[in-house]
């Protein structure tokens, strides 16, 4: 009798097996019936329409217009073509910004061909770092490694940052560590002590968007700088990462007698607001008397904030 119990027993085991497996079947076929109807519905210019091998093979021509460019790739995202990889990896190098941003979306959702060695990944390091390519192609290989969002990237931006000529191209990796979310083990302090005006704010934009920066003091020392506007984002920075180091420099910033520039004086009242501390009282205090109609509003709001 225990036998034929377990006999039973193991028979309706295997036949509830056999019942649940026949209908996940039957539900996969429906679901993949059901989403090839809805699909039968689109219209051809829907967003969700996979553009074709030969529609991408095509943007090697010279006259494709730039939407059409964006349109086909935004629509074969899904689209697995190796031999479309050549192809759209010339277009890193176009001419428009939003043209070389999509075709470093689409290619870093490939795998093969594109981060093996010597494939596109490989090919866009070296071509930062030969200083026998054209600068705007070293420019444009500094921004399609920001787009790949591989921190692999980091080295060659850092020695770009360091060691490149052109302070296009050293502005460009700097930007492209701030889109990967990396100081560049330390590359990020060196721009910021650049001699181009240029890099230097490019560095001062990306601070405050990269989490792991915090050297104030590489900040800090641009309050001297000569460039009105380069003290002028130096103090915004500041005030933004709240640096009490900080303090005293943005004091003799936002003293009238002190700083010629308006705009400058009111970064830095507006900064010791941020900040908070309450020796800086003194300047915010006089800073309502400044000539300047914006300085007094900054140090208006300041005061409030010391709760003076």
């Amino acid at each position: 009798m225990a036998i034929k119990l377990s006999y039973l027993v193991k028979s309706s085991v295997l036949l509830g097996a056999l019942l649940c497996g026949a209908s996940a079947r039957a539900q996969e076929a429906n679901v993949t019936a059901g989403r090839a109807e809805v699909y039968k519905q689109l219209q051809p210019g829907s967003l969700e329409a996979v553009s074709t091998r030969e529609q991408i093979k095509n943007l090697r021509a010279s006259n494709i217009p730039p939407t059409r460019i964006w349109k086909v790739l935004e629509h074969g995202e899904k689209l697995e073509c190796l031999d479309c990889i050549p192809i759209v990896s010339k277009l890193l190098y176009n001419a428009h910004p939003k043209t070389r941003e999509i075709s470093a979306w689409w290619l870093r959702r490939r795998i093969f061909g594109v981060f093996g060695p010597g494939q596109v990944y490989a090919q866009t390091v070296g071509t930062l770092g030969d200083s026998s390519e054209s600068e705007s192609h070293r420019v444009y290989a500094a921004n399609a490694l920001g787009e790949f969002l591989s921190l692999s990237g980091v080295p060659a931006l850092r020695s770009a940052i360091t060691q490149d000529a052109s302070p296009l191209v050293r502005g460009a990796a700097v930007a492209a560590l701030e889109r990967l979310n990396s100081s560049g083990d330390g590359a990020l302090a060196s721009a910021l002590s650049d001699q181009e005006e240029s890099v230097k704010l490019a560095a001062l934009h990306a601070t405050t968007r990269i989490n792991a920066f915090t050297d104030a003091v590489a900040v800090v020392a641009l309050i001297g700088d000569s460039s009105a506007l380069v003290r002028r984002r130096a103090a915004e920075t500041l005030g933004v990462m709240r640096s009490e180091d900080a303090v005293a420099g943005l004091m003799v910033l936002g003293t009238e007698g002190e700083e010629s520039d308006a705009a400058v004086r009111t970064a830095a009242i507006w900064a010791l607001g941020q900040i908070g501390d309450p020796s800086a009282r003194s300047v915010i205090l006089e800073a309502q008397e400044d000539t300047d109609a914006s300085v007094r509003s900054a140090a208006k709001i300041a005061a409030r904030m010391l709760r003076l």
